[in-house]
């Protein structure tokens, strides 16, 4: 059986869980150059109608910018990390509703922004996966290890994330957040994927970059949940049973 070493402890598993944004690809390069284009209009929309952000700039999504309105930072605990596209759309309608605009036009506005904004990210396709990603799944395919994703992102952008990223084939399943009835932190997602990948859910492992990650799996019953963030950004991951930095902590043996 394949044996996950992490942290000094080896435990066997069948399968491996992911999550997507933060976990699988550097949530900076790819959804905060999303993030910058969709403010920056929503700042030209608001200025247009004599309103303002409600909160300020860097409370809409929970991330921090610099003079120049460029992201330098994000709230891990905040919707920028783990909002699904619904509700990322209510909390910026609910900005130009603030300001005046009609609730079924505010949608609307913001809908198209966020379109524009994915349509750039498609020409640019700014997505790079975290260091270490690659060997490690290259790890997890030698030893026969069942893969899946879970991610609060759509089926399509998820899709095209992972073709650009060049891994869509270590992947047996991908759970998206359109594909279930409840999201994280609600344990539906890596049920399914346990269910549709043959898992023992007490022999799978969760890899996450949030708490709503690591809850998920607990709740699904799962044997352990690994939470990865850059040093001095693991407050948040207080669900987490297992810390790591990043993929080069993480190895994968066969125990014959």
């Amino acid at each position: 059986m394949p044996i996950l070493h992490v942290n000094g402890q080896a435990i066997a598993c069948q399968g491996i869980l992911f999550d997507k944004d933060g976990t699988l690809l550097d949530l900076m390069a790819t959804w905060g150059t999303w993030a910058e284009l969709v403010i920056r209009s929503m700042e030209a929309h608001l200025t247009l109608i004599g309103g303002s952000f409600t909160g300020g700039k860097d409370g809409v999504l929970g991330t921090s910018h610099n003079g120049a309105g460029q992201l330098t930072g994000y709230d891990p605990s905040g919707p920028f990390s783990m909002a699904t596209p619904e509700e990322t759309h209510g909390i910026l309608a609910w900005q130009l509703y603030s300001a005046g605009v009609p609730w079924n036009e505010a949608l609307t506005r913001v809908m198209n922004m966020t379109k524009e904004a994915s349509n750039e990210l498609r020409k640019s396709r700014a997505v790079h996966p975290l260091p270490g990603l690659v060997p490690f799944l290259q790890q997890c395919a030698g030893a026969s290890l069942k893969l899946g994703v879970v991610t609060s992102d759509e089926a399509q952008s998820t899709a095209e994330h992972l073709e650009w990223l060049g891994i869509s084939g270590y992947f047996g399943t991908v759970v998206t957040r359109d594909r279930v009835i409840h999201g994280k932190p609600a344990p539906e997602m890596a049920e399914t994927a346990c269910r549709e990948l043959g898992l023992d859910p007490e022999q799978t492992i969760l890899i996450g970059d949030s708490n709503a990650d690591m809850q998920m799996g607990r709740g699904a019953g799962l044997s352990l949940t690994i939470g990865i963030a850059s040093p001095g950004a693991q407050e948040h991951l207080a669900d987490a049973d297992r810390l790591i930095t990043g993929y080069d902590e993480l190895k994968i043996t066969v125990n014959i």
